[in-house]
């Protein structure tokens, strides 16, 4: 506990020294995963200030990321060509159904969204659910298996006005972390909506699994 009376709670810190507490203060024994969570001043309840993008975190997520595509033919030899971990056949989607989630992302091919849909409740809510808008339902399958085994992360704000999105772990290292909270703070940044009124970027907190948040300066990010 004398780690986190360094902490501050109620000082905005510089994202490198929010991230240098975060790591500094890391008792836990396995590699925590760091996230940042921001509120923003928007209403999703209104379409035109809901924020939705992704992002490739410069430094990656620093884990295996093990992607399942649905694809036929020449697109399922493409993709196992490129790095897909799983093609989801007949077999592989009974598994879905009876509760295997063996993997942390998935693509389909446009042609394969019929199959994909009956899973929609299943993948849905885990977050797994292939979708245009983050680059996960294409053709182009090499590039969109590259992206997410490079650490591309997908985010979107929630009923409160909070984003939630993991940056990396503590073995990092502070100066890695802040790169990629970076990637991603700039890419929310780019974002706002036109309706957004007054302080976009309301409270930012960087956290790790086991510790406490730490508010990073909103002003502090260009």
């Amino acid at each position: 506990m004398e780690a986190l009376k360094q902490i501050d709670r109620m000082v905005q810190y510089d994202p490198l020294n929010a991230l240098e507490l975060a790591v500094s203060t890391s008792h836990a024994k396995f590699d925590e995963t760091v996230d940042v969570a921001v509120r923003l001043s928007v209403d999703p309840r209104h379409a035109d200030q809901m924020v939705r993008g992704t992002v490739i975190l410069p430094n990656g997520l620093g884990k295996e990321v093990k992607v399942l595509v649905f694809a036929k033919g020449e697109k399922e030899k493409e993709a196992l060509d490129a790095g897909a971990d799983f093609i989801a056949d007949d077999e592989t989607i009974k598994k879905i159904q009876d509760g295997w989630f063996g993997f942390d992302k998935a693509i389909a091919t446009p042609d394969m969204m019929g199959a994909v849909g009956k899973l929609g409740r299943i993948l849905g809510p885990r977050g797994l659910m292939p979708n245009a808008k983050t680059g996960t339902v294409t053709f182009e399958l090499e590039k969109a298996i590259n992206e997410l085994k490079a650490g591309k992360i997908d985010f979107r704000v929630e009923k409160a006005g909070i984003v939630h999105a993991p940056i990396g772990k503590i073995s990092f290292g502070a100066q890695k972390l802040t790169e990629n909270a970076k990637a991603f703070l700039e890419k929310l940044v780019a974002l706002k909506p036109a309706s957004s009124k007054g302080t976009y970027l309301k409270t930012i907190t960087v956290s790790s699994t086991m510790g406490i948040g730490i508010k990073m300066d909103p002003l502090l990010i260009k």
